[in-house]
């Protein structure tokens, strides 16, 4: 919240506290002066000025037709010129020059030393130069007089200069500067841009944007994305971090445009939605879209100002993020190549940091304010229905907005000293598919063939990993493995699966939105309740997003009740089998003879290059999970690795176990398939036949994408089951030669008309 202090209030400027900093907000909108501290020399000495009434802010914001924000350090070299100049005026000595007595050449020297005080805030570089340049004169000058009063004069006025010039060597901006002064002339701007610079925004927005790239940056990537906006991975030699640059539409339009928004977004501010209005944010974005088009056309007829429809379109989607959206961050969040998105406190201070899909971690050239924070944090508690206080300062929930989904996870006091902090998750627009972990080497061909053959055979699934390994996004894609006919039933407690998607795309899936482990109490059903609910509802594939507490003992529950019906899975933090089974036993207390009923467990891990600069997100083991063993599975050979990830190929490699037939998990799965039975050859051939179908689609998908995505491997998983069932009709057996030549015949007619 921005507070004014009601002592500090005055005219044309005010201190505001934002978060933990004071900051100074100067009006410029009647004044025909240049907002600009390093072009304007007359904005300098005004903002100085105020600086000397009001020496303990941390930024300085100048209002014009835009917000021109300069930064904790920019204000910093600005403070320190001020308190030079309060020193100075207040000394009797630099004002009067007085030394107990008139001398007519102390008297002559008056005049210029207070010209070059007034002159300090207008242009503190330019009088240092012209400090030095009197102090060399006045130093010639003493060695030629005669008189005894006008040598005492002398030494006095050098005495002072001398002083004055110490104050200002000690301030930063002239020790970074003075040496390079050779040839600088008095009044001229330019050097001054090499240390000021303002973070410009239109006045309708809160967040500042660094809107110039860096000087001495290396651009290495740039685009843009659908909304307009033009985004620059910039390395620069002062952080290992690469720049994640940002241009959107709303610092691309004309003065006139900005002031019509500002004009819609205050007539808009003045109604505020009701709770009930957030249960529906599409509907609300819909309503207040039709609103806001309808004023800004009515506001630019009124100001003479025409519009296209294209414009008046981009208009009204920048008013909507302004008011009941996300700002900046849904511009952000439009970007399909980022992934996480974190905000720290305090909020304000620092920019906010970015993991690129193809740049890894980046810092942004976006810096919300305080009252962004708050915005959000009151529109998430509305959207979530749960709470956000001191009493619980901890609230997950997920965030939908055009073109983009995430997972947010907010922090508040007391847990965040800081006050508030927000991390989010980027989710794919559209299911991620085993085709498309194949084309970005998470997983092998064969790894996914085997995943495909596992989940038709209705196995227990654990997907496990060590945070932002991909468990959910892996998750997501074994839910597109599932044939359509069978019914899906999710638990979550912040919705992170494809739900909607899937259901657009034909699934019987019911999703469940369970209370989260961190909640106290509240209206919300807990996961262990949710999970049992689940058994109540049919049967169904149960899918659970992640297994952190009391819910794994019900969820094991399920995976006896389960077997052989239908796919129950879900994932789990772990880095290993053995570190899932410690987790499960040991934290979670789930009996050892329980967790016999899993199958197997799949663990995702990021990969890290030799530098460290880089990492990949990697399936680096397939295990199953054996029966026979009493204490400890590890050491028993309770778990088998069906495959391994190689470093050295960068790829998911079989055992020799799988390869031989050592699994009693697929002979499991042979055993109620009468063809299979005892018939290690064609259970393996349809492995590989599985296998080849997911190289094949990502073969074709480099000529055509489309063929990679959910609507679409949907689709080839369908066929295969229907030719693989007209050719057993036909045949008598599987034949994965025919099953495969039909299936591609099928693939080269249908990728033509995705």
């Amino acid at each position: 919240m921005v507070e004014v202090s009601n002592k500090e209030r005055k005219k044309d400027y005010e201190v505001v506290s934002e978060g933990s900093e004071e900051v100074l907000r100067i009006d410029y909108t009647q004044k025909s002066i240049l907002a600009s501290i390093e072009d304007s020399e007359g904005c300098m000495g005004d903002v100085l000025s105020k600086l000397v009434e009001v020496p303990r802010v941390s930024r300085v914001v100048l209002v014009q037709h835009k917000n021109y924000n300069y930064s904790y350090s920019q204000t910093q070299l600005l403070l320190e010129i001020a308190r030079v100049y309060h020193h100075l005026i207040k000394q009797k000595k630099f004002l009067a020059l007085s030394v107990g007595e008139e001398y007519k050449y102390l008297a002559s020297k008056r005049g210029l030393l207070q010209a070059m005080i007034r002159g300090l805030i207008y242009d503190p570089i330019g009088m240092y130069v012209e400090l030095r340049r009197v102090i060399r004169e006045e130093k010639i000058m003493h060695r030629k007089l005669m008189d005894e009063p006008d040598i005492r004069s002398s030494e006095i006025f050098l005495e002072v200069l001398n002083e004055f010039k110490e104050l200002l060597d000690g301030t930063k901006l002239i020790e970074v500067v003075k040496d390079r002064l050779e040839g600088h002339k008095v009044g001229r701007r330019d050097i001054y841009r090499q240390f000021f610079r303002a973070i410009i925004t239109p006045n309708f927005m809160f967040t500042r944007l660094m809107s110039g790239v860096p000087v001495d940056g290396d651009e290495v990537d740039s685009y843009r994305l659908e909304n307009g906006s033009d985004v620059g991975i910039f390395n620069t030699p002062q952080d290992v971090k690469p720049l994640y640059h940002i241009n959107p539409p709303e610092f691309k339009i004309s003065e006139d445009k900005q002031e019509l928004l500002e004009m819609a977004r205050n007539v808009l501010i003045e109604h505020k939605p009701k709770a009930e209005e957030f249960i529906d944010p599409d509907k609300m974005r819909m309503s207040f879209s039709n609103i806001g088009k309808d004023l800004l056309q009515e506001l630019a007829d009124g100001q003479g100002i025409k519009l296209k429809i294209k414009e008046l379109e981009e208009l009204t989607q920048i008013l909507v993020r302004y008011t009941v959206g996300f700002g900046l961050l849904e511009v952000i969040l439009q970007d399909e190549k980022i992934q996480d998105i974190t905000i720290n406190g305090p909020i304000g201070v620092t920019p906010i940091f970015i993991v690129h899909q193809d740049h890894d971690e980046c810092v942004t050239n976006i810096i919300p304010s305080s009252e962004d924070a708050e915005n959000w944090a009151t529109k998430f508690r509305i959207l979530s229905g749960r709470p956000l206080d001191e009493a619980n300062p901890v609230l997950d929930t997920e965030l939908h907005v055009p073109g983009a989904r995430a997972r947010v996870a907010i922090v508040a006091r007391p847990l965040n000293p800081k006050g508030m902090a927000y991390a989010l998750r980027r989710h794919r627009d559209k299911p991620w598919t085993l085709p498309l972990f194949v084309e970005n080497r998470m997983i092998s061909p064969l790894g996914a063939g085997l995943m495909s053959f596992l989940i038709d055979g209705s196995r227990t699934l654990l997907v496990a990993g060590t945070r932002s390994s991909g468990k959910t996004s892996f998750l997501g894609s074994c839910l597109v493995e599932i044939m359509r006919k069978y019914r899906i039933i999710t638990a979550e407690d912040t919705l992170e699966l494809p739900v909607d998607a899937l259901r657009e795309l034909g699934y019987n899936i019911q999703p469940l939105k369970v209370r989260s482990a961190l909640a106290k109490g509240g209206t919300e059903v807990s996961a262990e309740e949710g999970i049992r609910t689940s058994l109540r509802l049919g049967d169904s594939a149960l899918i659970v997003g992640e297994i952190r507490s009391g819910e794994a003992k019900a969820l094991y529950e399920a995976m006896r009740v389960g077997a052989l019906a239908n796919v129950v899975a879900g994932t789990i933090h772990g880095d290993s089998p053995y570190g899932v089974y410690d987790r499960v036993v040991n934290d979670l207390q789930v009996p050892r003879t329980s967790f016999k009923a899993t199958d197997v467990i799949v663990v995702c891990n990021p990969v890290k290059s030799a530098d460290g600069l880089s990492k990949w997100r990697r399936v680096v083991q397939i295990t199953e999970v054996r029966k026979k063993w009493e204490e400890d599975p590890l050491v028993e050979k309770g778990f088998v690795d069906l495959m391994k990830y190689d470093p050295k190929t960068d790829s998911l490699k079989p055992t020799d176990d799988l390869i031989n037939g050592n699994s009693e998990v697929v002979k499991n799965i042979a055993g109620n398939i009468p063809e299979w039975v005892g018939n290690w050859d064609a259970v393996w051939d349809n492995i590989m036949l599985r296998a080849k179908m997911k190289e094949t689609l990502v073969k074709y998908g480099k000529e055509n994408r489309n063929v990679l995505e959910a609507d679409f491997a949907i689709a080839a998983n369908d066929h295969y089951h229907r030719v693989s069932g007209g050719v057993k009709k036909e045949l008598g057996h599987l034949d994965p030669n025919r099953i495969f030549f039909e299936w591609e015949e099928w693939l080269k007619r249908a990728s033509k008309k995705v």
